[in-house]
């Protein structure tokens, strides 16, 4: 598939999902510019190198996450190189041992699958259940990028309108977190 980089949502929306449409209608209704890139799933590094190049920018990793009792659900947004450290950030949230959530509980949250986890499932979140973490090298960079509930789709987006604009749309507060990821 050749990956190009376009402006907004496709022209056609045949053979996709809904949750991703509905991204893409969420967006423009905040009037949210974005850039976007259709690709296969991303299936090794050299797959998101390319994709990263097209966009112009690095994909952040995004992680969904739960405390032990499962009371409390979490979308880490960090660096793709950064080593994810359990106690590092536990700490630092004041929360128990943390662990990945289930795809189950993904969907019913967030309306989206492993692989395919994003910053643009919180506009499913109604009912606030899953806190925002942002590690601070993602929040100082001028673009974030991401997934619209699909994984063979990216985007390009201003960070400043994912803080001041999508999130607030959504009811989520994000908290900043530092990893250190040595």
């Amino acid at each position: 598939m050749d990956i190009t980089l376009v402006h907004g949502r496709p022209a056609n929306s045949d053979g996709r999902l809904m949750r991703e449409i509905r991204v893409y209608d969420f967006l423009d209704s905040l009037s949210i510019p974005y850039e976007r890139t259709d690709h296969e799933p991303a299936a090794n590094m050299e797959a998101c190198d390319r994709i990263d190049a097209v966009l112009g920018i690095t994909i952040c990793k995004n992680l969904f996450l739960c405390n032990r009792q499962q009371t409390m659900f979490y979308l880490l947004m960090m660096p793709g190189h950064k080593p994810f450290k359990t106690k590092e950030l536990s700490s630092q949230i004041h929360s128990a041992r943390l662990s990945f959530g289930s795809p189950e509980q993904m969907e019913a949250m967030l309306e989206t699958s492993p692989g395919s986890a994003s910053i643009m499932g919180l506009m499913n979140d109604k009912a606030h259940r899953v806190q925002l973490l942002i590690d601070a090298d993602v929040a100082k960079e001028p673009y974030i990028g991401c997934h619209p509930c699909v994984n063979t789709s990216s985007l390009k987006i201003r960070t400043s309108d994912i803080l001041e604009r999508f999130l607030p749309a959504t009811g989520h507060v994000p908290t900043i977190v530092s990893l250190i990821g040595e």
